[in-house]
């Protein structure tokens, strides 16, 4: 299939044609994936380049529970909308092990976690509390796992806990300042268990998994929804199998769904540019494993924690965010002209005004982005 027209259906699924203008966060999740988060910016960009979001419009979305940030795919931060909460908790429960491990070789037990788990629950009974209070209210129910538990990673039993009633649904995380781009939080119990009615086994609830992301992202490939999902080749064959995934063509190994199929065969891509600037995190690219089918032959490669201006799915140029000049660093590799321009003077405004900053995580600073930033600079001048 031509490349250009698989490039332009990626970018319309993703809703970075413009199809998504206006629309609620909720339905911009629903329709182009759950959006990764760790504690930086990208979930305000993935929303402001579909929909033309405010940071404000998705902190109210946050607030009134229309979506969240979730332990979700391979136990991984996403924002997620309302209608997959159960779901990605479901699917991120599964990898909330891994601590445990850790802790058992430390001495802890699941009785243990389970003790402290009724502890925090009780404890949050009369309202939100940081994990500093929490701990002064369960008392010696968390215990401190020493020296050995630091250098492991683990300092006390109550991440722990924290972690197991997170991807239970029993209690939510509350950012203090409502941002979607810090990492200070208060936790809430979280009534009415957004999991509590869900039914599917474990299978199905991979199956449900694997249909949301080759709507998303599709035709991708089977080692695409792996890495996404985190699991291993036979669970992904299976999980895959309900679906009836047809090949895109004879010998490729990207597949579909017959649906999605004869909508993309459909499918006319746009001739007009439409010019977006997105996070490194972005779905439409973060979401495969071959990223090269975006990149024209011609163009280098690209760090891929640069975040990217993309015209119907073709890499154009790339970008950084100086907080130091308020402005955009940027460079292109096709002609500049006045749409490109006004996109890049739109996302600044939107950067300057409303985030201050554009951050990959909350390990990101100015500091830590300044070679990037001054390579980028010089790459635009020649």
């Amino acid at each position: 299939m031509d490349l250009k027209k698989l490039r332009a259906w990626w970018a319309h699924v993703q809703g970075l044609d413009g199809a998504l203008l206006g629309k609620k966060p909720a339905e911009v999740l629903t329709r182009s994936g759950w959006a990764r988060s760790v504690g930086g910016t990208a979930p305000y960009l993935t929303l402001f380049a579909r929909a033309g979001t405010s940071r404000e419009a998705a902190d109210r979305a946050v607030a009134d529970l229309e979506i969240h940030e979730l332990p979700a795919a391979r136990g991984c931060t996403y924002v997620v909308p309302a209608a997959d909460f159960a779901l990605a908790l479901r699917v991120g429960e599964a990898f909330g092990d891994a601590e445990m491990k850790v802790a058992a070789k430390l001495g802890v037990t699941e009785k243990e976690v389970g003790k402290l788990c009724e502890a925090v629950q009780k404890a949050l009974e009369q309202g939100a509390l940081g994990p500093d209070e929490i701990r002064d209210r369960v008392g010696k129910a968390a215990r401190s796992l020493g020296e050995e538990g630091k250098k492991k990673g683990l300092s006390s039993t109550l991440p722990l806990a924290l972690g197991k009633l997170q991807s239970a649904g029993e209690i939510r995380r509350v950012s203090l300042n409502g941002r979607l781009d810090q990492q200070r939080y208060r936790y809430t119990l979280w009534r009415p268990n957004p999991v509590a009615a869900f039914r599917l086994s474990p299978e199905e609830t991979s199956t449900e998994l694997a249909r949301r992301y080759f709507s998303w992202i599709g035709p991708a490939t089977l080692a695409d929804f792996q890495e996404f999902a985190g699991l291993g080749v036979k669970a992904a064959k299976a999980a895959v199998e309900p679906l009836k995934l047809e090949p895109l063509e004879t010998g490729d190994d990207r597949m579909s769904t017959p649906a999605i199929r004869a909508k993309l065969e459909a499918f006319q891509a746009p001739k007009e540019a439409r010019y977006v600037l997105v996070s490194s995190l972005d779905g439409v690219s973060l979401l495969r494993r071959d990223r090269n089918t975006l990149i024209d032959e011609a163009i280098p490669p690209t760090n891929q924690f640069t975040p990217a201006i993309f015209d119907h799915g073709r890499l154009v140029g790339l970008w950084e965010y100086d907080p130091a000049t308020e402005s955009i660093v940027w460079m292109a590799f096709i002609k500049k002209n006045k749409d490109l321009e006004a996109a890049v003077r739109q996302t600044e405004e939107y950067v300057r005004a409303q985030l201050g900053d554009v951050r990959v995580s909350a390990l990101d600073s100015p500091k830590s982005r300044a070679p990037r930033i001054e390579a980028l600079r010089k790459a635009a001048a020649g």
